[in-house]
């Protein structure tokens, strides 16, 4: 019997593989170099992880260990979980990688992981307001013309603890990374910015969150610049154009050598707004920008204002990246909300279903105001607002609060539940509002916690057709009244 003669194409078929890089996230050996450590065991592991809540199989554990809890109690749990090794600064009765310290170990693995991913092009995205969107806009944009070859920081680890972690997650095949840094105190953003040694860094906005650490809007705009000095040679700056302090930002990337990129509404951006047309009933707009060697239109699926400037600096963080643009604009086309970040729920209510508007992660005075303006544009029989207070703002706290009785009307708001300690300085401005305003048809409620506004949404009664924002900071514990409602 004759056999059919191979297919052409099947001789050149490669016998080995292209590249020595590995397919597993770490092996013992190379946890036990780059940490300079001893390996009890032979292991592969496909992810990292410091909580043993959040293991997953195929985990190495890294028992990290802290002033009021060490993750080496934890390491049954850890294993119960599917752990397949842990990063140890003691010997324990499972496969695991010694060290002497875990916390220097995760720097260790987290710069390791940097360095052999040699063709990732790091993105760093900081800013007071929406650094977390911006970080998922930008990772969908690359995504999607890596073909799965982007990586970033999940939720919002942006700390001291967070970065290295996620650094330590991004795979040797990786074609981006893209890495968000929050900070609390002067001093945070310069060691995250080491960490990760971007090419690209991106600030979003300077607003008043954590004023009451930074003292000023000055020092809060500093701070944000220090991720500059951890970028590459030649690395780019994308600054808002349209902030009052996009000069003094600009002035501390200049310092570090950076090539600078602005974005915004400014005739002088280099990636600039022409024309914003928002969608029926408020969900998304399609926006045409000036990029300066050429325009481009696309349409964002994010509602808000506050998301069409966001849009232009994913661009510019996007091109500077060697991204491409076409896949950019359908990603952003399909972005959608983040839980307590702007996700939208139908929820079933009297008569049909009502749109519950989930932002209830974190509140500043810029994103209350931009939020609001929002719900202003989102067609709906009523608008009932749940708002938390907003924290860290120190002496500034009582007229910041006051400061949202205006958005708060113009938004057309029916119903305010607010809630938190806070929010008593923002009843008292609403008491004070004439007659005639509050005869539009505003009502409003102080209550303590998330229990009480749950109490007072039920009074309210929702009914089909309603639009319910609920935002506050996160230790407000509004996550808990969306929970419910959902």
């Amino acid at each position: 019997m004759n056999m059919p003669l191979a297919h052409p194409m099947l001789h050149q078929w490669p016998v080995s593989p292209r590249d020595s890089l590995p397919l597993a996230l770490w092996s013992a050996a190379e946890i036990a170099a780059a940490t300079d450590g001893v390996a009890s065991h032979d292991f592969e592991a496909s992810g990292v992880e410091m909580d043993s809540r959040d293991v997953k199989p195929g985990d190495v554990f890294v028992a990290l260990k802290g002033e009021a809890m060490d993750g080496h109690r934890f390491i049954d749990a850890a294993f119960a979980k599917g752990a397949v090794a842990a990063i140890v600064d003691r010997p324990v009765d499972y496969p695991h990688v010694l060290v002497a310290d875990t916390t220097a170990a995760l720097h260790a693995l987290a710069h390791a992981a940097r360095e052999r991913a040699v063709d990732a092009v790091r993105i760093a995205v900081t800013g007071s307001v929406g650094k977390t969107g911006v970080k998922e806009a930008i990772f969908a944009c690359l995504d999607r013309s890596s073909r799965g070859a982007a990586h970033r920081s999940v939720r919002s680890y942006n700390n001291h603890v967070g970065v290295p972690l996620s650094l330590a997650r991004m795979a040797a095949r990786a074609k981006f990374g893209v890495f968000e840094m929050g900070m609390n105190h002067a001093g945070e953003i310069a060691p995250l910015a080491d960490h990760v040694r971007p090419h690209v860094a991106l600030i979003t906005t300077i607003a008043p969150a954590h004023i009451e650490n930074l003292g000023s809007m000055e020092g809060i705009a500093d701070e944000k610049a220090q991720i500059f000095t951890g970028l590459v040679p030649g690395g780019v700056a994308v600054v808002p154009a349209d902030s009052e302090f996009a000069e003094r930002m600009i002035a501390h990337a200049k310092a570090c050598g950076a090539h600078v990129v602005t974005f915004g509404r400014a005739r002088t951006a280099d990636v600039r707004l022409l024309d914003a047309i928002p969608a029926a009933g408020g969900s998304g707009s399609l926006v045409t920008a000036d990029l300066g060697d050429r325009r481009v239109c696309y349409t964002i699926a994010e509602p808000g204002e506050h998301w069409i400037v966001n849009s232009l600096g994913v661009l510019a963080a996007v091109r500077a990246a060697g991204g491409d643009l076409g896949s950019a604009g359908l990603a952003l086309a399909e972005l959608g909300g983040m839980k307590g970040r702007g996700a939208r729920h139908q929820i079933a209510v009297r008569g049909g279903t009502a749109l519950l508007i989930d932002e209830s992660y974190n509140a500043n005075p810029a994103s209350m105001r931009a939020t609001l303006k929002a719900l202003s544009q989102t067609t709906a029989a009523r608008r009932i607002a749940v708002l938390g207070s907003m924290k860290e703002l120190g002496d500034f706290a009582d007229a910041f609060h006051r400061q949202l009785a205006n958005p708060i009307l113009e938004a057309g708001v029916v119903h305010a539940v607010l809630v938190g300690a806070e929010m008593a300085a923002l009843a008292d401005e609403l008491g004070k509002l004439p007659a005639a305003m509050l005869g539009k048809g505003l009502t409003f409620a102080h209550c303590d916690n998330p229990a009480e506004a749950i109490e007072l949404l039920g009074t309210y009664g929702l009914a089909a057709g309603d639009a319910v924002l609920v935002k506050g900071s996160n230790s407000v514990g509004l996550g808990k009244l969306v929970s419910q409602l959902t």
